[in-house]
């Protein structure tokens, strides 16, 4: 992927910088997290060229913000931050996206319930982890783009890419009560993908068999 161009001028300066003298102190404190920040805009995005944009709109936007970085070794938290700010703000739909239904019936879901009851994998220890481990990446990935955003993007930001609750609240703009009923309901409908995806593999035999 090529770098962001960062053409946008800051709307202040750290230190009573000018934009230029700003420029290569952010470019060498940011550019070293491109990597990362590129391969958190692929799982959120599930698209080459969507996560190329959604990068370079991360890149401006924290340029033009740079002045009010007050920790310059959480670039990367506040980098990804950003990235999952503007992920939310872009409203984009994948072409098949889960339909949540209703939330009290999405609540009541238990995959440990369900595996335990087939018991698909009978000498197993751990039953639930052993049960997602034989999904391979593919279908873990198909899974995760299918949730709405509102949810995906807290869950890889938390899970993937290690942000903090606090982290999140402050990227999606919510309490981290909030967050944290975003990211219960995140792995209900992921998991609940995960065992319809199950049952079309005749992994398991589901309720109407």
């Amino acid at each position: 992927m090529s770098e962001p161009v960062v053409g946008a001028r800051p709307s202040g300066t750290a230190r009573g910088e000018t934009a230029a003298e700003g420029r290569p102190r952010f470019e060498a404190l940011a550019l070293p997290w491109l990597g990362d920040v590129y391969r958190a805009a692929v799982r959120l995005t599930g698209r080459a060229q969507d996560a190329e944009d959604l990068v370079q709109d991360t890149y401006i936007k924290a340029f033009a913000a740079f002045s009010t970085l007050r920790e310059p070794d959480r670039i990367r938290p506040w980098l990804l931050k950003i990235l999952g700010r503007l992920a939310l703000d872009r409203h984009r739909t994948p072409s098949r996206e889960v339909t949540v239904g209703d939330l009290t019936e999405l609540d009541r879901f238990s995959l440990y319930d369900l595996v335990w009851d087939e018991d698909p994998l009978p000498y197993s220890d751990d039953l639930h982890r052993d049960f997602l481990a034989q999904f391979p990446d593919e279908d873990v990935r198909r899974a995760l783009l299918a949730l709405p955003e509102l949810y995906r993007v807290p869950l890889v930001l938390l899970y993937v890419e290690d942000l903090s609750y606090r982290e999140l609240a402050e990227a999606l703009g919510c309490p981290v009560g909030t967050v944290m009923s975003r990211l219960h309901r995140a792995r209900k409908i992921l998991e609940r993908e995960l065992w319809e995806c199950a049952r079309r593999r005749g992994f398991v035999r589901g309720e109407d068999s």
